[in-house]
């Protein structure tokens, strides 16, 4: 399907960060745009604010008419974290609908554009929306669809007037073997999705495939470290191309200078923290200078990039109290963001309220995620959140929770949780997860602002 020819989109999942982005981004182009999704959130809210109609019954009656005919001009996107028996997928599957995932869609949208896609098992949405930010606040300007509300924008999709994108390119599933990039990252590739790919030398092969999808005369950057070839490396190494050096916290702001083989740039200074977000930061300074933007105005861009939600957000930071807040669900982005939480406030006692997100990577990952929480001061565990996924048998936080070796802690449920903070009132606070754990961060910075 050509993207000129589209002027209905119905999407199935509409409520999840990257659909909602193209949903925005079709709506904008003056498409009908409706969906279905099962949970109202404050993001689906905007949508609706925003002109978009969505339903919230999974039933073949709560489809608009205009959607319920196979059309040439009618596009249905659908996400995999649909049920199998979800009544609306199936009705669009039973009659015969062309449906695309939202990674085909990029993919179409992409197509005849200078293409960006940034990929890796976790960095690529802090990485992504820098990249499009320095694009953006430089005057270079590009189109961007990212896997997080950007804190400088308050959205996930940026619109362009030229013909760059830059695109969150997702692993799961496979999902980024659609697209074609002229620029290509490659964050990290540790073992994850493993329910879908077995073992991790299978999600690595996906990785090279993707790499391998480079336009002939494209680039690729890569994390020094991954087992990839012909790259320009990245990181926080004397052996990388691109590197930062002098490296220091001042305040709450990491500075750093930026060197590859050709350019430098002294005095780098970013809000985001932590060593992680340096390197991100690193490979965007890398893109940006291979694009020919003025070295001046990237370290200006670098310095007012306030982030993205969820992604080691300060909730709450005064002189009594710190809060922040994490999607972080890996045992590798635990780890990065409590070395980054340990950097700015080495002193503090930190409390951390994790909820595991699916049962097979709390199963996966047990003992990396057992070694990371220990390192805690004190752990506030949640239950598994199971999306996708159908309970298994022993996989539960108690089975995660006997593995820990820290004293401090214990499972509990968010209202204990809200309930403990409020008795306790602890001094550094870390919320950690992909789940619903979001659903309490309003609730706890209003506790903490009462304090």
């Amino acid at each position: 399907m050509e993207l000129g020819k589209i002027n209905k989109v119905y999407f199935v999942g509409i409520g999840g960060i990257g659909m909602s982005a193209l949903a925005r981004y079709f709506a904008k182009r003056g498409q009908e745009v409706s969906g279905y999704d099962k949970t109202k959130t404050k993001l689906t809210a905007t949508l609706e604010e925003e002109g978009i109609s969505i339903s919230y019954q999974d039933e073949v009656a709560a489809l608009p008419s205009s959607f319920l005919n196979k059309q040439d001009d009618l596009l249905v996107v659908y996400t995999p974290a649909i049920p199998k028996d979800s009544k609306i997928l199936n009705y669009f599957l039973d009659k015969g609908f062309d449906l695309k995932k939202r990674s085909e869609v990029l993919g179409i949208i992409s197509k005849g554009m200078f293409c960006i896609a940034v990929a890796g098992t976790h960095g690529k949405t802090t990485t992504s929306s820098i990249v499009a930010h320095i694009l953006k606040d430089t005057g270079y300007d590009c189109t961007a669809f990212l896997g997080g509300i950007t804190s400088n924008y308050n959205s996930n999709v940026l619109f362009g007037n030229n013909n760059v994108v830059v695109v969150e390119a997702d692993e799961y599933d496979r999902s980024f073997l659609t697209l074609h990039p002229d620029i290509a990252v490659i964050t990290s590739m540790d073992a994850d999705h493993l329910d879908i790919y077995g073992d991790k030398n299978q999600l690595e092969e996906s990785f090279r495939l993707f790499a391998a999808q480079l336009k002939e005369s494209g680039t690729l950057y890569a994390h020094e470290d991954l087992p990839l070839a012909n790259y320009i490396s990245y990181a926080a190494s004397e052996t990388a191309v691109a590197k930062p050096k002098n490296l220091r916290v001042e305040g709450s702001k990491f500075l750093f200078d930026y060197q590859d083989a050709a350019q430098s740039i002294k005095d780098i200074s970013l809000m985001l923290p932590g060593k992680h977000n340096v390197e991100n930061t690193t490979v965007a300074i890398a893109i940006a200078l291979q694009l020919g933007i003025n070295a001046e105005k990237v370290k200006q861009a670098v310095a007012n990039f306030k982030g993205v939600k969820r992604r080691f957000e300060f909730i709450v930071d005064n002189n009594q109290q710190i809060y922040i807040d994490d999607y972080a669900h890996h045992p590798e982005e635990l780890k990065a963001c409590f070395d980054a939480v340990r950097q700015l406030y080495p002193n503090k006692k930190l409390t951390v309220i994790f909820q595991p997100h699916l049962f097979t990577r709390t199963r996966d990952f047990a003992d990396e995620f057992s070694k990371v929480l220990s390192t805690a001061d004190e752990l506030l565990l949640l239950e598994i959140y199971p999306a996708r996924e159908l309970p298994l048998e022993g996989i539960d936080s108690q089975f995660l929770m006997n593995k820990i070796t820290l004293e401090d802690k214990k499972i509990c449920s968010k209202d204990f949780v809200l309930q403990h903070i409020k008795d306790t009132k602890p001094e550094l606070i870390l919320t950690v997860g992909a789940g619903d754990i979001d659903t309490i961060v309003e609730p706890i910075k209003n506790i903490l602002n009462h304090v």
